[in-house]
Parts: C-alpha cells; structure tokens; sequence
C-alpha cells in the first residue's frame, strides 16, 4: 500500500486566535512555547501515523492553543480544518452527564429513584433486578450491564446486582437516554434538540451534535485504522447515542470542560454531586492499571495527580480516539481528536500517556 505523508496544516484563523501565546503553562506550571508544543505534536503524528487531530489546550479557564492538524480524508487530502468533526466516543459520556443534571436541575429527573419507573425497560424486564438501576447507577457504572451486548443487538443481561460494585457499561448509558428522551417528549432521533437547548446553546458549545445531521454529513472527518478506511457497522451514526455518539471537535469541547472547570449552568449542589467520588474502580481494572484512575464520579473519572485531582476520560471508536483532562484546582485542561485507531490496548496507553506526560511536565 503507498505510503501516505502526513500533511501538517494549522488552521489559519485559530492560530491567530490561539496560536500567539507566548507560553503555555503544563499542568505542573512549567513554559512552553506554541512551537514546542507543534514540534511535538508533528512527531507525534508523524511516528503513530495518526492521520488527523483537533487540539485545544486551557490555561487559567481560557483555551490558550488550539490546533486542527494533518488530514480528514486521505484519498481526497481534505485538510483538517476549524470545521472538522470526530466521532468523540467514550468522552460523550462526561457531555451527556452534564446533560441528565440539567434534567436534574430542572427536577424532571431523580439520580435516585429507579429508571424504571420512568420507563420501564423491556430489554431485560424479565431479570427484576433491572428494577433498581437508577441514573445515579447508570453514570457511574454500577448497573451490572455488560459495556456491549453481543454484536449491539443480543441479549441484555445483568452480571451482578445492581449498585454493588463497578463495570463500565455503555448499554446502561443508552438506556437513560431513553429514560430522557422519554421525559422530554422525544426519542432517540430528536433529543439531540433538548441538548442543543440546555447544554450546547447555554454553553456556546458551537459544534457539539448527539446524531447525525447535515452539517455533521458535511464536516466529519473519516476514520482509519493505518492507511485503511474503517467503519463500524454496527454503530449507530444516526440517533442520539449517549455513550459514544457524539460528533465534536477541541475548542468546541473545550469550552464544555472550561464551563466544568468554572461551575457554569448547574447548581452548585449539582456540580458537587456530579464530581465527587460514587465508586472506587478496583485494582485489577484495565482503567486502573493502564490509565490510573481511581475512582469513577457521575460521567467523569477521577485521577488522582501530584497536582490535585484529575478528571478525564478517553474513547475509543473503531477509526476514532479522543481523549481529555481537566484540573479545576490550576484552571488547566485539554482535549483532542483523532481520526485514526491509536492503539488496541485497553486504556490506550501510548498515546494518551504521551500527551499526558508532555501537558503535566512538557517533556
């Protein structure tokens, strides 16, 4: 297969807007220039062949670089660019957290009482203990649900009781979709516009989309696995998937993590209860071993640093990897997009470990 060269383009009218900081500060407070920080994201990409990214890096609240790079489609060498959308995977679990303590706030939604009063959920309504999973449970991983049911479409079932212990779980994610989406008088193919409204439009979160529409159509990078364009079948690119359905790019997402960093468009009850600590992640989890974190809150998992806490999240979609952090202490956070399988390892290790020891110590 020809070989294809990575093509490192800077988004001309954010590198004005970002690029001319003098300095960027690491989480550990030391300097570093904006060309550092491209050098090592050239090399980087060029050594992981990663084909395309979406960067933004916060310093004391406010995006201080930001960097579309590389290429969206390889045969036609579209460039990455402002515009560019990734499939943001895993971390549209955080953005859809924040989303359910909207539903909160507004007291359309209990974290406590069981789902299925809401909505009663046919896919395991014969297991009652499907009964006691609450939205508190479902964003904090204790539901019991398997992250996946064979192929997306087998049988549901529950490992353990619900509530009692830690397993990521998307399936428990889709199912309070429904509950919301239900109580807002959508379904999965609409409620895109009830987060648009509480949480995209509140936030100037310009291009965050859950489903497909015609300006993610137009925009979305594609996803590749070395030189190879993939796409994963059984993924559903069209409706409202809160698990790992959202289309986003970095400043967009940025501006989400800043409003977290800040305490923006929840109570401040809301904004506690969503960050604190609801179940340890057990030692011999991949997240644990391969990641570091240590505890899950509502959406979000807890890291702890030499720095304060962490919050992060990474993902993983077949073409796709994302990854971001956030510490609300120093006011410091980033997030990327990549539209390239990164690695195969839980956690994905190498690349989101060089990105975090290069933004914690800038080497």
């Amino acid at each position: 297969m020809k070989k294809i060269h990575l093509i490192f383009v800077i988004a001309v009218g954010l590198c004005f807007q970002y690029g001319n900081a003098q300095s960027i500060k690491t989480l550990s407070g030391k300097e570093i220039s904006s060309a550092a920080v491209d050098k090592f994201l050239k090399t980087l990409m060029d050594s992981m062949n990663i084909k395309g990214i979406s960067i933004a890096i916060i310093n004391n609240s406010k995006i201080v670089y930001h960097r579309s790079l590389g290429v969206a489609d390889i045969n036609s060498l579209d460039t990455v660019n402002n515009q560019t959308l990734f499939q943001a995977a895993s971390i549209s679990k955080p953005m859809f957290a924040y989303f359910v303590m909207r539903m909160v706030d507004k007291g359309l939604l209990n974290l406590d009482t069981p789902l299925y009063k809401y909505l009663p959920y046919h896919d395991i309504e014969d297991d009652p203990r499907y009964k006691l999973i609450t939205a508190r449970m479902v964003l904090c991983h204790t539901t019991g649900f398997p992250n996946w049911r064979p192929d997306y479409m087998g049988k549901l079932d529950i490992k353990f009781t619900p509530g009692t212990k830690f397993s990521y779980s998307g399936e428990g994610y889709m199912y309070l979709a429904k509950v919301i989406a239900h109580l807002t008088n959508r379904n999965l193919s609409n409620l895109d516009s009830v987060f648009q409204q509480e949480v995209a439009k509140p936030l100037s979160l310009k291009h965050v989309y859950f489903g497909m529409n015609d300006y993610v159509a137009k925009h979305l990078a594609k996803g590749y696995d070395g030189d190879k364009l993939v796409y994963d079948k059984n993924f559903d690119i069209i409706n409202f998937n809160s698990a790992g359905g959202l289309y986003a790019e970095a400043v967009s997402y940025a501006n989400f993590l800043i409003a977290i960093i800040e305490e923006k468009g929840l109570v401040k009850e809301g904004f506690k209860e969503m960050l604190k600590a609801q179940v340890q992640v057990p030692d011999d989890n991949n997240l644990r071993k391969y990641s570091g974190v240590t505890e899950f809150s509502l959406g979000f998992e807890r890291k702890p640093s030499n720095y304060g806490m962490n919050f992060a999240h990474g993902g993983n979609n077949w073409g796709f990897s994302s990854f971001f952090t956030i510490n609300k202490e120093k006011k410091f956070g980033y997030v990327f997009f990549i539209n390239s399988n990164s690695c195969h390892n839980p956690g994905c290790p190498e690349l989101w470990k060089k990105l975090e020891t290069f933004l914690t110590n800038g080497k």
